[in-house]
Protein backbone atom coordinates (compact mmCIF):
# COMPACT_ATOMS: atom_id res chain seq x y z
CA UNK A 1 0.00 0.00 0.00
CA UNK A 2 1.58 3.17 -1.27
CA UNK A 3 1.56 6.12 1.51
CA UNK A 4 -0.58 8.93 -0.10
CA UNK A 5 1.03 11.46 2.30
CA UNK A 6 4.58 11.44 0.68
CA UNK A 7 2.46 11.31 -3.13
CA UNK A 8 1.00 14.92 -2.05
CA UNK A 9 4.49 16.73 0.12
CA UNK A 10 6.74 16.73 -3.54
CA UNK A 11 10.15 18.79 -1.96
CA UNK A 12 10.52 21.35 0.31
CA UNK A 13 11.47 24.68 -1.34
CA UNK A 14 14.82 26.00 0.12
CA UNK A 15 15.01 29.15 -1.53
CA UNK A 16 16.06 32.67 0.00
CA UNK A 17 12.32 33.91 0.35
CA UNK A 18 11.10 30.58 1.78
CA UNK A 19 14.12 30.75 4.41
CA UNK A 20 12.93 34.36 5.60
CA UNK A 21 9.75 33.12 6.05
CA UNK A 22 10.56 30.49 8.69
CA UNK A 23 13.05 32.18 10.42
CA UNK A 24 10.23 35.01 10.87
CA UNK A 25 7.23 33.78 11.15
CA UNK A 26 7.47 30.22 10.92
CA UNK A 27 6.30 28.91 7.83
CA UNK A 28 7.92 26.50 5.52
CA UNK A 29 7.47 25.95 1.68
CA UNK A 30 6.78 22.81 0.13
CA UNK A 31 6.44 21.81 -3.85
CA UNK A 32 3.22 19.76 -3.61
CA UNK A 33 0.95 17.74 -6.06
CA UNK A 34 -0.86 19.72 -8.80
CA UNK A 35 -3.77 18.45 -7.52
CA UNK A 36 -3.82 18.33 -3.88
CA UNK A 37 -6.08 20.78 -1.82
CA UNK A 38 -5.10 22.42 1.91
CA UNK A 39 -6.63 19.89 3.22
CA UNK A 40 -4.38 17.09 1.84
CA UNK A 41 -1.27 19.08 2.44
CA UNK A 42 -2.10 19.76 5.89
CA UNK A 43 -2.92 16.59 7.04
CA UNK A 44 0.73 15.60 4.73
CA UNK A 45 2.47 17.70 7.25
CA UNK A 46 0.91 16.85 10.29
CA UNK A 47 1.77 13.02 9.71
CA UNK A 48 4.84 13.26 7.86
CA UNK A 49 6.88 15.58 10.36
CA UNK A 50 4.79 15.27 13.38
CA UNK A 51 3.68 19.10 14.34
CA UNK A 52 0.96 21.04 14.33
CA UNK A 53 -0.55 23.03 11.08
CA UNK A 54 -2.27 26.21 11.77
CA UNK A 55 -3.31 27.68 8.49
CA UNK A 56 -2.03 26.35 4.60
CA UNK A 57 -1.83 28.57 1.98
CA UNK A 58 -1.81 27.66 -1.81
CA UNK A 59 -0.25 29.32 -4.80
CA UNK A 60 -0.06 27.91 -8.12
CA UNK A 61 2.92 29.40 -9.61
CA UNK A 62 2.90 30.09 -13.82
CA UNK A 63 5.54 29.04 -15.80
CA UNK A 64 8.24 31.19 -17.40
CA UNK A 65 9.79 32.50 -20.69
CA UNK A 66 12.87 31.21 -21.26
CA UNK A 67 15.67 31.64 -23.84
CA UNK A 68 18.73 29.73 -25.02
CA UNK A 69 20.22 31.33 -28.31
CA UNK A 70 17.51 31.44 -30.78
CA UNK A 71 15.44 28.39 -29.48
CA UNK A 72 12.80 29.52 -26.80
CA UNK A 73 10.39 27.61 -24.31
CA UNK A 74 9.23 27.79 -20.40
CA UNK A 75 10.15 26.69 -17.40
CA UNK A 76 7.53 24.09 -15.87
CA UNK A 77 4.92 25.41 -13.42
CA UNK A 78 4.26 24.09 -10.38
CA UNK A 79 1.93 24.26 -6.71
CA UNK A 80 3.50 25.66 -3.81
CA UNK A 81 2.02 25.38 -0.21
CA UNK A 82 3.33 27.63 2.81
CA UNK A 83 2.30 25.81 6.05
CA UNK A 84 2.32 28.10 9.00
CA UNK A 85 2.91 25.74 11.98
CA UNK A 86 1.66 26.62 15.55
CA UNK A 87 3.58 28.36 18.02
CA UNK A 88 6.22 25.97 19.52
CA UNK A 89 5.94 24.22 16.74
CA UNK A 90 8.98 23.31 14.56
CA UNK A 91 10.57 20.60 12.13
CA UNK A 92 14.11 19.83 12.97
CA UNK A 93 15.29 19.07 9.84
CA UNK A 94 14.88 22.62 8.27
CA UNK A 95 16.61 24.33 11.16
CA UNK A 96 20.05 22.80 10.08
CA UNK A 97 19.61 24.49 7.18
CA UNK A 98 20.32 27.87 6.97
Amino acid sequence: MKNEHFDVIRSPLLTEKATDLREKFNQICFEVDPRANKKQVSDAVEKIFNVKVAAVKIVNTKPKPKRLGKYSGSSTGYKKAVVSLKEGSRIEIFERVS
